[in-house]
C-alpha cells in the first residue's frame, strides 16, 4: 500500500515557520513566486502590505500639509467689503436690481426715484410677499402693508382668478398728506411717503383720503392676546425708518395708535438692499429701482405698452405700476 506523508501544521493553519532557501529571490523575474513555498508566499505578502501601508500613510501625510497650506493662504486674504459687492449671477433679475439700487444710492436723493412695478401675469397669489413683509416688519393683527386681493375673471367654465398686490402707491400727488393736521406724514425727494411716529397723533385722516385702502391703525393688538401669556417674538423689534421700535402690551408707546403703512423698506435700501417683498416673490413677479436710471430694469418695464396704474383718474400719480 502506497504511503502518505502527514501534512506539517504549518502547511494548514498558515503557520510562520519560513524555509530558508525555497523562496525566489525578488530580483530573479525568471522564477514563479506561485511555485515558491507556502511559508515563502506569506512572506511575500507581509513585504507587500508592508510597503503599501507606507505608501498610503505618506499620501496621508501630504494631503494633510496641502490643506494646511490652503488654509494658511486663505487666512492671508483680505475680505472682500460688502459696501458694493459685485455681480455673481449674469441673467438673474433680482441681482441686477440689486446692482442698480446699489448705482442709485451713489447719487443724491433728490435724483433718484423709487419705483415698483408688478408683473400680474408672473403673480400666482402666493402671498409669500404678504408674509415677508408682515416679518420683516413685525406686524400685529390688522396691519397689513400689502394685501393680496383676487378677482375671478370670465365665464364659467373658463374662468381664472387676477390677482393684485397692493402696497402703497407712493403717489406723486398724495391725498393723505395735506390732511394730516400735525404734519406726520410726507413724501420724501426719493418718491417715498413716510410716517413719522413720534408725531403722529392717530386721528386716522389719512386712512380715510387715501383711495387706495393702503394705510392701517395699530390698535396694539397681539396675537397671544386670548393665551396668559404673550410670546416674545411679538415683542421683539423692528426697524422701520431706520429706528427700533418695539410694541409691549398694556403701553400706548409708538407704533401703537399710530397710522402704519408700507414704506418700500426704507431701512432695506439705506443699507442697499431690495424691499423683502421682492426677494420673495416666488413668481418673480415684483421689481424695484430707481425709475431715473434709463438703463435700469424698472425704467424698461415701466415703458412696456402692458403697463397700468390704478385709479389713475383720480390723478394721483401712483409710483406702482402693474403689467397687465
Amino acid at each position: 500500500m502506497k504511503q502518505f506523508n502527514q501534512p506539517r501544521r504549518s502547511d494548514l493553519d498558515g503557520g510562520h515557520q519560513s524555509v530558508s532557501g525555497d523562496c525566489p529571490e525578488s530580483g530573479n523575474q525568471n522564477q514563479d513566486i506561485f511555485k515558491a513555498p507556502q511559508a515563502c508566499r506569506i512572506s511575500q505578502r507581509r513585504k507587500f502590505l508592508q510597503n503599501s501601508l507606507l505608501v498610503a500613510g505618506g499620501l496621508s501625510i501630504f494631503a494633510a500639509f496641502q490643506t494646511k497650506t490652503a488654509q494658511a493662504a486663505d487666512a492671508d486674504q483680505k475680505p472682500t467689503p460688502l459696501s458694493n459687492p459685485q455681480s455673481f449671477a449674469d441673467g438673474n433679475h433680482l441681482e441686477r436690481m440689486r446692482v442698480e439700487l446699489i448705482q442709485a444710492l451713489k447719487k443724491p436723493v433728490a435724483e433718484r426715484k423709487w419705483v415698483m412695478v408688478i408683473d400680474q401675469q408672473k403673480c400666482v397669489g402666493c402671498s409669500a410677499c404678504t408674509v415677508s413683509c408682515c416679518a420683516e416688519n413685525n406686524l400685529p393683527p390688522g396691519v397689513v402693508y400689502r394685501p393680496v386681493p383676487k378677482v375671478e375673471t370670465g365665464t364659467f367654465p373658463n374662468v381664472s382668478w387676477v390677482f393684485t398686490p397692493r402696497p402703497c402707491m407712493h403717489c406723486d400727488n398724495p391725498p393723505c398728506v395735506p390732511v394730516c393736521p400735525v404734519k406726520a406724514t410726507w413724501k420724501r425727494k426719493d418718491g417715498i411717503v413716510v410716517i413719522d411716529y413720534d408725531i403722529c397723533i392717530g386721528c386716522r385722516n389719512c386712512l380715510a383720503s387715501c383711495p387706495y385702502n393702503a394705510r392701517t391703525a395699530d390698535f396694539g393688538e397681539f396675537y397671544g392676546s386670548p393665551t396668559p401669556e404673550i410670546m416674545d417674538y411679538e415683542t421683539r423689534p423692528n426697524y422701520e425708518y431706520s429706528e427700533q421700535w418695539r410694541r409691549k402690551p398694556g403701553t400706548e408707546k409708538s407704533p401703537i395708535g399710530n397710522a402704519r403703512k408700507c414704506h418700500f423698506c426704507l431701512h432695506r435700501i439705506r443699507e442697499g438692499m431690495l424691499p423683502a417683498c421682492v426677494t420673495t416673490c416666488l413668481g418673480g413677479a415684483t421689481y424695484f429701482g430707481d425709475s431715473t436710471d434709463r438703463n435700469s430694469l424698472v425704467h424698461e418695464l415701466a415703458g412696456s405698452n402692458r403697463v397700468r396704474r390704478l385709479k389713475e383718474e383720480l390723478g394721483t400719480e401712483p409710483s406702482v405700476y402693474y403689467l397687465v
